[in-house]
């Protein structure tokens, strides 16, 4: 029997998840297959979703029509946002969430999608007729036929765990790794590389003493990461902090001929911005102690996950590097840390729709395009899947500009630059953080999603209710004038301000330290207005939101340029020889992308413009002389 599918996802993680969700909204018949189908959706490090610029991923995600943000607000033990006392730009949701309620979630999730099938295999190769992907073939013999394929293998390429010198072949403990298909992605003219990434110990909670340890609580007031109403209330449960001691340390450096990162065993690069225990003690020796969390890892379990103590030393210096942190002097260790080692594709092979340059209808997403967190592999995910569906019904990739998102954001930096370490999302990384805040993710991408039929009706109803709720308020601050009274000099008060003179609310909220919840308690409106954040913002803010679009506007005028795709870089002999071979090597595809690469100055964007200008100036000449010819023969 012939099996076949518009679209095949190889991987159940969470980047596969979401380009299943996404193939499939658009129509496509989908196909998710994963080595485990009982871990699909697994958190196999920390369970959390969200954090630093994460949390933007996630709300980004939710706003196109993806399922991550959805399944974290379902399963969450603990809801906190974090740099409460730093600018909207760089806040951001954690939820501490549950594992096994995650997994669990989102396999009945996948399970209830009506054009997704689920499969449990491993890929040997893929099918190709004239160049393009027509299918796989599964390790056993079995040929699936599809229009496109998107890989989403994970750690899993030819993976290795280490602890101290052991080594086993693991994509994640206790799962095998997929074997054969990095060889024959090579075969077909691939660069694969190798990265490295760790995880901490799990000890069993009932062996900890928390009598004297720092509790860290969830936020009173929650807040969400889907923008759909009727998210559910859990009981929060708390974490708790540690810290290592100087026995700790003194532990550290003197086995560290004992790690396999130290002693050259380990070639994979690891990531700069998780470093493992190890790291953290010979990088940062001034620092006498670094903080480690205690983070439950569900309702159902006692397990407690050791944030902060990522590292590959034997099992036998594990344990007293647990006992030598305080409340964990009696810990039992349930489960080791490890390092695991993979191969990976380097992202500069494919497009920004994720599409491999060279073999039409293979698209990849997630930490095998040398990216880590869970976050970072959904992002990549849903875009990697709208594209696959784009692809198989002949219409446009679907590509954002950096601009509108920490999701092209990603995706420009991976495709454009060569990132020899596992790349991390962090709010720095984008230009224009103020504009892309976690809050009007929906603002900026809903809009997107519904144009290609990713956003439904209930969501988009959800949006367009939200969107006039803002607008009404906005209006209403910006016409009720207000005058000096004693009500508004005691609510104003605690905030050192004063109402000398009448005042709308807009220009009151302006003001820097009045927050919208003074307004809120003297002048309300009329009915519960739940989108403060975002309208404070945007007014507080107003003079460098402005800036940023401006800004925007000019860099979109390069990335409206666009570059053709048999240009001799090589040849351009007034570019700088750097500028030359990474130009030939990438290929970006406007001018906007090549002036972000690195290595490329903006001398060199300056060449690039002059050249384009003499190729159209001569293009434009030799047609009026073929013109000239036409009408010579005619007469």
């Amino acid at each position: 029997m012939t099996q076949k599918y518009d679209v095949i996802v190889i991987g159940g993680g969470h980047g596969g998840c979401e380009a299943a969700n996404a193939a499939a909204a658009l129509g496509c018949t989908t196909l998710l297959l994963a080595v485990n189908l009982d871990t699909i959706g697994a958190m196999p490090c920390n369970p959390a979703v969200g954090g630093p610029g994460k949390s933007h991923l996630v709300k980004e995600i939710d706003a196109l029509g993806g399922v991550m943000g959805i399944a974290a607000d379902a399963t969450y033990l603990q809801m906190r946002m974090l740099n409460m006392s730093r600018g909207p730009a760089v806040q951001s949701l954690r939820a501490q969430s549950d594992k096994r309620e995650y997994s669990a979630w989102m396999k009945n999730y996948m399970e209830s999608l009506p054009n997704v099938s689920l499969r449990q295999g491993m890929v040997k190769s893929f099918l190709t007729e004239n160049g393009e992907i027509s299918g796989i073939e599964l390790a056993f013999g079995d040929r699936i036929y599809s229009r496109a394929v998107v890989l989403c293998a994970g750690t899993f390429l030819e993976g290795t765990i280490w602890i101290g010198k052991e080594t086993m072949p693991a994509g994640r403990a206790g799962e095998f790794p997929a074997v054969g298909l990095s060889a024959y992605l090579k075969s077909l003219g691939f660069k694969m590389d190798r990265l490295k990434t760790g995880t901490p110990p799990r000890l069993d909670g009932r062996t900890i003493d928390y009598t004297n340890l720092p509790i860290v609580p969830g936020d009173d007031s929650l807040q969400f990461f889907s923008f759909l109403d009727n998210r559910p209330v859990r009981e929060q449960m708390p974490c708790h902090q540690t810290r290592t001691t100087a026995v700790t340390h003194e532990l550290i450096r003197n086995n560290l001929h004992e790690s396999p990162m130290y002693s050259g065993m380990i070639h994979g690069v690891g990531p700069r911005y998780c470093p493992s225990v190890e790291d953290k003690v010979v990088r940062f020796a001034d620092k006498e102690s670094h903080a480690f969390f205690l983070e439950p890892e569900g309702r159902s379990t006692y397990e407690v996950y050791l944030q902060g103590c990522s590292t590959s030393l034997p099992v036998a210096i594990q344990h007293q590097i647990v006992h030598s942190l305080p409340g964990l002097e009696n810990a039992i260790m349930v489960r080791p840390a490890y390092a695991v080692e993979y191969d990976y594709l380097p992202a500069i092979q494919f497009t920004h729709a994720l599409m491999s340059k060279d073999m039409p209808g293979f698209f990849a997403a997630g930490q095998m395009l040398g990216t880590s967190g869970y976050e970072e592999a959904a992002a990549q995910g849903i875009m990697a899947g709208i594209n696959a569906a784009h692809f198989v019904q002949g219409k446009e990739p679907f590509v954002l500009m950096r601009s509108t998102s920490y999701t092209a954001t990603l995706i420009d930096d991976l495709v454009t630059k060569e990132i020899g370490e596992p790349y991390r999302m962090m709010t720095s990384r984008s230009e224009y953080r103020l504009l892309l805040r976690q809050d009007n993710a929906d603002q900026r991408l809903t809009p997107l999603g519904r144009e290609i039929g990713m956003v439904n009706d209930e969501r988009w109803k959800v949006y367009e209710e939200k969107q006039a709720s803002i607008i009404n308020e906005r209006k209403r601050l910006k016409q009720t004038r207000i005058h000096p009274s004693q009500e508004w000099d005691d609510a104003l008060s605690e905030f050192d301000e004063q109402l000398k003179l009448s005042v709308t609310l807009e220009e009151l909220l302006r003001r820097p330290r009045v927050p919208y919840s003074v307004i809120a308690k003297v002048h309300p409106a009329p009915e519960i207005f739940k989108f403060a954040l975002e309208l404070e913002t945007e007014i507080k803010y107003a003079g460098y939101i402005e800036r940023q679009k401006n800004h925007v506007a000019q860099t979109e005028k390069f990335d409206a340029v666009k570059l053709p795709l048999d240009i001799d870089y090589l040849a351009l002999e007034n570019l700088c020889k750097e500028a030359r071979e990474k130009l030939n090597k990438i290929r970006p595809e406007t001018l906007g992308q090549a002036a972000r690469m690195g290595g490329v100055s903006p001398a060199d964007i300056s060449v690039l413009l002059v050249s384009l200008e003499t190729a159209r100036r001569a293009a434009a000449y030799a047609g009026r002389k073929d013109n000239d010819r036409a009408e010579l023969v005619t007469h």
